[in-house]
């Protein structure tokens, strides 16, 4: 059974960041800094497992335009305890913490071409993106991020909105497809887009990504390249005119991102 509780103590965080090291094999962030964070409206939530840290969400204040939220900036999971639904009890975990501290928004980013992320960030969570960051942490070294632009999505949730709060659906049947993925003689995805020039004037649209970025990434530098540059135009058009993220469907070989308009949604006023 897994357990999740928020995290205070200076041992706890050291359990955090001996599993962040683990994860992501590279500098981890010093106890000092998280202590300081969580004792000043920041928020650590660890998903134990037989009193085994597994998982942890970690989160700090942030400020934008007289307005506060939460920054959510890590989400690392065990390898051996991933695709169990973790991630999403951390997350409802940290979200009704937030609520009790005064927050009614968290915002978070993660890789656009993560199926994994992009399922439990927009479907599970329902969660909606419309901004895109370009080398959003610069040239990062770690294996899951080397060799690429750093490019990704952040994530809005708006904690006490009726689109959150009701899990409200979206419609995501007969979206206009902006792209097609077929597959190369090695088996990996090629990119190829539907319309051109692009015009933005339906209800819905459709983009789909390959389902294991990191396997083509590591198949082939070049094709992994040009998914992260022919995606990064469609979605930042699509943001541009208006839309958002709001799903990320998936099937055996690829995901599904659906993309309507943001003032459709019932985001309670903001």
């Amino acid at each position: 059974m897994i357990q999740c509780k928020e995290l205070k103590t200076m041992a706890e965080m050291e359990q955090m960041q001996e599993l962040e090291g683990r994860i992501w094999g590279m500098a981890t962030i010093p106890t000092h800094q998280t202590l300081t964070a969580v004792k000043n409206g920041g928020i650590m939530v660890g998903a134990y497992a037989a009193n085994q840290l597994v998982g942890f969400s970690y989160g700090f204040a942030g400020f934008d335009n007289g307005k506060s939220y939460l920054c959510s900036h890590m989400l690392g999971m065990d390898q051996a305890y991933r695709s169990q639904g973790i991630g999403k009890m951390l997350k409802q975990k940290q979200r009704e913490i937030a609520i009790r501290k005064g927050y009614d928004m968290m915002k978070w980013t993660y890789d656009p071409l993560e199926t994994r992320n992009a399922y439990l960030n927009l479907t599970k969570l329902n969660g909606m993106c419309n901004t895109y960051i370009e080398n959003c942490y610069g040239n990062m070294q770690d294996g899951f991020n080397k060799g690429l632009p750093s490019d990704r999505f952040e994530i809005h949730w708006y904690l006490k909105s009726p689109y959150v709060v009701q899990q409200q659906s979206v419609n995501t049947e007969n979206a206009t497809a902006l792209n097609t993925l077929t597959f190369n003689q090695e088996g990996l995805p090629v990119f190829t887009k539907e319309k051109e020039p692009l015009e933005l004037t339906e209800y819905s649209y459709s983009v789909r990504v390959p389902k294991d970025f990191q396997g083509l990434k590591a198949a082939s530098q070049e094709l992994a390249m040009d998914w992260r540059l022919q995606t990064r135009e469609l979605f930042q058009n699509l943001f541009e005119a208006g839309y958002a993220a709001v799903r990320l469907k998936p099937y055996e070989n690829y995901g599904e991102y659906i993309f309507i308009k943001k003032d459709i949604l019932d985001l309670g006023g903001k």
